[in-house]
């Protein structure tokens, strides 16, 4: 459910890797670039037809949790990802199919509480078991629920680990229990039968400044980025060299951009193809009309773009938006697709980021 080979920096570097595997598998609910390069694709239901869960918060003092239904029956073959992973695993011959199968039973003659110090002891016995929870708990648990909601087994232990960590705020809410383990049970059981959603913890303003430490105080002195801070007085904005004379800003927020899920162009109303915008001044030195076309190369690839001229743009700088470069089921490409485009090289150097929006690179006119 990723597509590096668009949205990575250098994705023509990551072809090539894929390529040299023996072995590619993807799982998504598009036939997407990466999807592309795989020798087994495997197709997963989309958000309407499995259950799914959001996890933005934005109603302090309250956080507010939602395991979505099912809307409709997945298309085809389709299959939810819970059930693909427990499918792989057991066709792997790792799933524990004699503790499944005890689980089972004990949920059915004796409950979840019982169910859950099962589970807890087997892995204790047996770590590895650990990295296959949420498997497990999707082929015991889950086939207990109903059958909209079974994905939704694999927040038993986080609700666990929520209750003996926030007991104070799921109080707070509304949950009761004598103890953080039967207080995660029923913080369980709402998120399950809360159709609409469910508050899960409430906070204060005296709670969340207690998490700033004994002293209060958070802290803003980052040696690193105070040294950092130090070096913006020297800096040359201007990337710009004698072989790549324009900086590129490659993901441009404009009214048509869009996330990759949109994978046909025939939904934006203007702009179908994302132009590469430059100022006036620029393209009279190249003896450029809008609407003309060229090559714009950087130092890992190059994409030939429609020209917007536009006094938006600084002389020096060019623009192409982001969302665009998707290949449809067709195999047609509509824009530019940045990332063959942008250097993984080219990047922070705390934590790798390419410099997307300074990008150098040059144009050429196409006769």
């Amino acid at each position: 459910s990723a597509n590096p080979v668009h949205s990575l920096a250098d994705s023509n570097r990551f072809v090539k890797a894929l390529r040299s595997l023996d072995t590619v598998v993807v799982i998504d609910v598009a036939m997407t670039e990466t999807a592309r390069q795989a020798d087994y694709i495997l197709p997963a239901a989309t958000q309407y037809e499995k259950a799914e869960a959001t996890f933005f918060n934005f109603e302090f003092p309250e956080n507010y949790f939602h395991l979505r239904r099912p809307l409709f029956e997945p298309l085809g073959d389709a299959l939810p990802e819970a059930e693909i992973h427990s499918r792989l695993v057991e066709a792997a011959g790792a799933m524990p199919l004699p503790l499944c199968k005890e689980l089972r039973k004990i949920l059915k003659s004796r409950g979840l509480s019982s169910f859950r110090d099962r589970l807890f002891a087997a892995i204790s016995d047996n770590p590895d078991l650990g990295k296959l929870i949420p498997v497990i708990l999707y082929r015991t648990l889950g086939q207990n629920l109903e059958r909209s909601v079974a994905e939704g087994a694999v927040l038993l232990p986080l609700s666990i680990e929520l209750a003996q960590r926030e007991s104070a705020s799921l109080r707070r809410a509304g949950f009761k229990g004598e103890d953080p383990i039967s207080l995660s049970e029923t913080l369980f059981e709402a998120i399950l039968e809360g159709s609409s959603g469910v508050v899960f913890s409430r906070e204060s303003n005296d709670s969340a400044l207690q998490r700033l430490g004994n002293d209060g105080r958070i802290r803003l002195d980052i040696p690193e980025l105070l040294e950092e801070l130090k070096l913006l007085a020297e800096i040359d904005e201007d990337n710009s060299t004698s072989e790549y004379p324009f900086i590129l800003m490659a993901g441009e927020r404009r009214d048509y951009s869009a996330n990759t899920i949109y994978r046909d162009s025939n939904w934006r109303r203007k702009d179908l193809d994302g132009a590469l915008r430059i100022n006036p001044d620029d393209a009279e030195k190249y003896g450029l009309t809008s609407d003309d076309s060229v090559q714009i190369t950087t130092s890992v690839g190059s994409a030939i773009t429609r020209i917007e001229i536009t006094d938006r743009m600084q002389a020096g700088h060019i623009s192409l938006p982001n969302g665009y470069g998707l290949d449809s089921t067709s195999g047609e490409r509509s824009g530019v697709a940045l990332n063959e485009l942008t250097s993984a090289a080219n990047c922070d150097r705390f934590v790798n980021t390419p410099h997307h929006k300074n990008v150098p690179a040059k144009i050429e006119a196409i006769v």
